[in-house]
């Protein structure tokens, strides 16, 4: 996926937060393997398009957009914000049962 064509993407996240249509919570994940909030998305963009684009080794370059579908929570590594999966953890589920 170009550059370009991600920071679309974190644009669409930071201004919705959620996939359109359906409403699923978005995650960015980020070339270290972490996720980041859509609300430090949006605080965060000049750092993650500058990493993007010049594909820098950083923790702010972003390699992509994605809905949290299942399982726990996801943790931003900026802000720890939790984000609720879509369809909740299946593996929590079961424990209940």
């Amino acid at each position: 996926m170009t550059p370009a064509r991600i920071l679309n993407d974190v644009k669409h996240a930071a201004r919705n937060k959620y996939a359109w249509p359906g409403g699923y919570p978005l995650l960015l994940v980020m070339s270290d393997g972490e996720t980041l909030c859509t609300d430090c998305a949006k605080s965060e963009f000049r750092a993650i398009a500058s990493a993007t684009i010049a594909r820098r080794r950083s923790d702010w370059r972003c390699e992509g957009v994605e809905v949290h579908w299942e399982g726990p929570p996801a943790y931003c590594a900026h802000c720890n914000a939790a984000t609720e999966s879509a369809y909740g953890d299946p593996e929590a589920e079961a424990e209940t049962v």
